[in-house]
């Protein structure tokens, strides 16, 4: 990332794509309730989801959080967890680990970019990060549709029999359901998430209006989570429903947009903003955070074992 001390050590594209999992994980762990709350939110108003759910209604994100904990228990605004993790673990570590090092492949070395490149960078990371880490984004989002009430059938019961369920009722395609309104999302939130951050840090640091730290991070972030979920809220809405509908509800992504937009209107696409900018800011926040103080623990570990030897 942009704003290092000159005295500083650069981190090396390995110490990135490690400390970019870990504190997407650590993100995870605090912000994946208001994560559940805006799938249930974005998927209300689906036939099926309808059909399960009878009575249940869900208003805001924290009204929908207090309904779930009230009629399925607090474990089920974690449903899903283990399958988020593991997708940071391999997403997050591709597509925010490798951005320096992608942005300066297209820069030719240069240690300033423009936008445009760090723009293209953004979509890159993102677009191969998702064709990774796809089939664990689809089950941590049927699990999290998932209602856990008596009497309601639970269509997966653990994290690996979800992935083999997936793969035998529906094959690889299955896994993989959704990966172009998924790459497109993650092409612009990527783009949209670390070309802010970036600018927002480094004109933060331009104009001394901060140092290279804590409030400095935190500023810069909650930034990024606000403009990202204003530019890619309609396909994250769109990419949810797709990747959450059974076999043969929508033709295609483009279809359950369609579907959207001439059953429930333009704002639909907006469904669940709320939720998905708290998520998102506060996610971006605790992830940045945690993203920098790991990288430079983790050089000033390398530095002191290299000292030792």
């Amino acid at each position: 990332m942009v704003g290092l001390k000159p005295s500083d050590v650069p981190p090396t594209p390995g110490v990135k794509f490690l400390s970019a999992g870990t504190a997407a994980c650590i993100a995870d762990l605090f912000t994946f309730p208001l994560d559940t709350a805006k799938v249930r939110l974005q998927i209300q108003g689906e036939k099926a989801a309808v059909e399960a759910a009878k009575n249940i209604r869900y208003s805001g994100v924290f009204g929908t959080i207090a309904t779930m904990v009230k009629t399925e228990g607090p474990r089920s605004v974690y449903n899903g967890l283990v399958a988020g993790l593991q997708r940071q673990m391999a997403f997050a570590s591709i597509r925010i680990g490798l951005y320096d090092s992608v942005k300066q492949f297209y820069s030719n070395g240069k240690e300033s970019a423009g936008v445009g490149i760090r723009i293209l960078a953004g979509c890159t990371t993102g677009a191969m990060a998702v064709s990774v880490a796809q089939p664990t984004d689809v089950v941590k989002v049927r699990f999290q549709a998932q209602l856990t009430l008596k009497g309601v059938e639970r269509r997966y019961k653990g994290t690996m029999q979800a992935y083999k369920a997936i793969f035998r009722q529906e094959g690889i395609r299955g896994l993989w359901k959704g990966t172009l309104p998924n790459i497109t999302r993650n092409a612009i939130v990527n783009a949209t998430e670390l070309v802010t951050y970036d600018i927002i840090k480094e004109t933060i640091l331009k104009y001394t209006l901060l140092t290279d730290n804590l409030p400095c991070h935190f500023f810069s972030a909650f930034g990024a989570g606000f403009c990202t979920t204003v530019v890619a809220s309609p396909v994250d809405v769109v990419k949810t429903r797709y990747m959450n509908s059974p076999l043969g509800q929508y033709k295609s992504a483009v279809n359950c947009a369609w579907t959207m937009f001439t059953k429930e209107g333009p704002t639909a696409f907006y469904k669940g903003f709320v939720p998905s900018f708290l998520r998102l800011g506060s996610w971006n926040v605790v992830m940045f955070v945690s993203f920098e103080q790991l990288k430079r623990l983790m050089m000033m570990s390398k530095q002191s074992l290299e000292g030792t030897a």
